[in-house]
Parts: C-alpha cells; structure tokens; sequence
C-alpha cells in the first residue's frame, strides 16, 4: 500500500526515537522511500549512521550545511515528500511548529511545507497536559496537523499517564490512511464524501431586547469535534450559538443564536451521513419576549414564564424521511452520570450518547479538557481524562470506524437510540 510513496521522516529527541528505527523497518518493507531529518536532540537518542543504514540515504541534520543549501536543501526536503512523519514530535517540535518558529533544519522543513503532516507525539505527561501544550496541539489541529497518539501508559521517566508515543504499527497504520494503492493520488480520507452535521456552543433565548436565558457552554468541544471531522475528509456544517472561537478549516460554518434558529439550521443541512449535537441549547425560553426592556418597579419582580425549547437531538434521532444514519448525542450532568445518559439514550432515540460531568468541581465547562463516557445500547466505555482536541479526535475516528465497518471496540453501534443536548 506505500510502494513508492514517499516520506521525510523528521527523529525529535526523547528515549522513544528508538521507535524510529523500527518505524522506518517498515516502512521500507512496504515498498515506501524514506529519507532521514534528524534533530541535534534526536541524535542524543540515536545516530545518524543508524538511521542511514536503514533508510539507504543520507541523513540530513544541518540548516546551514553548505552542500545541501547550495540549493536550497530545506525547501526541496519540505516538498519532495509525499507525507512528513515527526517520531517522536517532541513539545519542544509542537512549540516551534504552533509558533512558526525556524531556528533549526527540522523546523524550518515544516514551516516552509504544503505537504501533510503527521505528528507522533511524546512526552512526559505533565508534558502533555500542560496548558501550553494543549494550546500548541489544538493550534496545530486548526492549522490541519494529523496526529497518531499520544498513548496512555507506562514511561521511561516512570510515570504513568497520557504522553507515550504511538507504537510504530499504530502509526504505519495512520500513514496508510492517507494513500491508496491506485498511482500516487492521495487516498480519500476515511470519511471523504459523508455530510457530517455538528451542533456547538449554547444558545441565547431572549427575555427582553437586551437580557437572555443561556449557560456556560464555550463550544470548544463542538468546534474540536468539527475540525477532527473535516481532518477526515468530511463535509461539515457546523451550526453554532454565540462564542468566541475561530471558525475550523475547511468547515461550513451557520452562526445563530436561539434554539429555534439552531432547529432551523440543522433542519436546512438535511441529508447527512451523521449528527453530533455537542451544543447546550437551552431547555428553556420566555414564553412571551418583552419587546421593550423589563423595568424595575415598586411592584416587585416580573414575573418570568418559560417554555420548553425545541429538543433538536430528539427530532434528528426520530425522523423518518431523512433520519441520519448515525446520531450522537452528550449528557452534559452533574450527578448521576450514566443513569441519566442511558435514559437519554431510548428518551432521544440516538445511536451514542457522550456523558460527561459538568458540576463545577470537574473543570469541563468552559475548559480544555473533557471526561468522557461513550454509552451505546446494552454497554458503555469510560475514556480517560483528556484534551477536547483529544476527545475529538477519537470520536472522529470512532465515526470512521463506523461508516468504514471496522472495529469500533466491540461497541453494538448499530441501534437506534438516543441522548440529549449538551457539551461544553
């Protein structure tokens, strides 16, 4: 499936460039040609003559070599690849590439490239989980980066958590996704040609012309989601209620403001191949919106009457006409976790539920990380503490997995049931 293909591998330093020597192994056994960029921190772990002797070229190492540069070394090793691997993508890499940064050869061949990306990153886990690292990886997720890993487990230092890199058959396995067998045309990612429809953000449901009924729902994950998607070839529609975030590359973005307007919109992108309503709508709305400011007076206070909104989750997972084949929902609670996502689960007739813990103590609403369980019909599965750049990421692959037939962990994914509104 690599005949031909080929690919710059980029050695950051960490015990784990080891793995690039048997990463390379591989790849040559498929048929792809490798050539070699070593960092000066990545040649602490393993040599230049090692790295050579398995990829049969020269390794390259300095930016100011007066061979190479002659003409213009960089430039050609940032274009004459097909894929550039980073193994490992160290948090220094990730800093320069997020920041545009050129100081050396490694960084200067990925900024000066238009050819895709893949990073393998490793790294201690407080490494990982630092905020300045999250910044960096969900920058570099918005500038279109792929990423393989990190894993959760054991590491060199002794710790234990999120960081380790991605095993090189798990990372073949990404560079397989992006070619094909058929020439050297790039492989229609794994979810080309499916219409994905992604709800984020809250909605504002007007009281009076200047006051509103809303929550604290930054849309984060819902915009992670979107990006993760159209990383994977899909075309999205993102629909989102007022928040202050970029929108994602390569992602149709409709702005609104209520829960009617957000019905409206995810009405008006029918037909997808799938829904995920990560938006907060509002449960509630004033029946009756003043059309002039609410005044105080000796009265005492108005008096507020509320409705239901309209419940967008469960008119996606009831249609019939135009039902998507895969609706994806989150419980957003406070207690009660999986009791109240399964009962969300047959209430909203959906296929997967994400529940996650909003109370104040876990940090998720309006944070940049999320806890996730994935429940289905019949089973559920815990994922560990992460990123929503992380979360999204998995779910996108997850989807994947799905309209692909593959292996999605043994979770019955095929029912018909449902969740309810809510992501942070």
């Amino acid at each position: 499936m690599l005949q031909n293909k080929r690919i710059l591998l980029v050695v950051g330093g960490g015990i784990a460039a080891y793995k690039a020597l048997d990463l390379t192994r591989r790849l040559r056994e498929r048929g792809a040609h490798v050539r070699g960029l070593l960092t000066k921190a990545g040649a602490a772990f393993i040599t230049p003559l090692s790295l050579s002797a398995l990829t049969g070229e020269k390794v390259h190492e300095d930016l100011f070599s007066l061979t190479d540069e002659a003409e213009m070394g960089h430039i050609a090793l940032s274009r004459a690849a097909d894929l550039i691997v980073v193994v490992p993508a160290t948090a220094d890499l990730m800093a320069k590439m997020a920041a545009g940064l050129a100081g050396d050869l490694a960084s200067t061949v990925l900024l000066a490239t238009d050819t895709p990306v893949l990073l393998a990153p490793a790294m201690n886990v407080r490494m990982w989980t630092h905020p300045a690292t999250k910044r960096n990886a969900a920058q570099l997720v918005r500038d279109g980066i792929a990423f393989v890993g990190p894993e959760e487990g054991a590491m060199a230092c002794g710790e234990v958590g999120p960081g380790r890199m991605a095993e090189p058959v798990e990372i073949i396995a990404a560079i397989e996704r992006h070619f094909h067998t058929r020439g050297d045309q790039p492989i229609p990612k794994p979810l080309h040609g499916r219409h994905v429809l992604v709800t984020a953000g809250p909605t504002h449901e007007p009281i009076d012309p200047v006051r509103y009924l809303a929550n604290r729902s930054s849309g984060k994950q819902g915009f992670a989601i979107a990006a993760a998607l159209a990383a994977l070839g899909a075309d999205v529609r993102l629909v989102t209620g007022p928040v202050s975030l970029p929108a994602p590359p390569h992602v149709t973005l409709v702005a609104v403001e209520t829960a009617a307007q957000m019905a409206e919109a995810c009405d008006a992108a029918l037909p997808v191949d799938a829904a995920i309503c990560a938006a907060a709508v509002a449960d509630w709305r004033s029946a009756a919106p003043g059309g002039e400011k609410m005044k105080k007076t000796k009265t005492g206070i108005p008096k507020l009457n509320l409705t239901e909104t309209v419940d967008i989750l469960k008119s996606l997972g009831n249609r019939r006409k135009d039902r998507p084949a895969l609706v994806i929902g989150f419980a957003a609670e406070t207690e009660n976790l999986t009791t109240h996502a399964r009962e969300k689960l047959i209430s909203k007739n959906c296929d997967w539920i994400l529940a996650n813990d909003v109370s104040p103590a876990s940090g998720v609403m309006g944070g940049d990380e999320n806890e996730i369980t994935l429940v289905a019909a019949g089973t559920q599965e815990r994922w560990p503490r992460m990123t929503k750049v992380d979360v999204a990421a998995r779910l996108a692959r997850r989807v994947a997995d799905y309209f692909s037939g593959g292996n999605v962990t043994a979770l019955p994914l095929k029912n018909k049931r449902g969740s309810s509104h809510g992501a942070a």
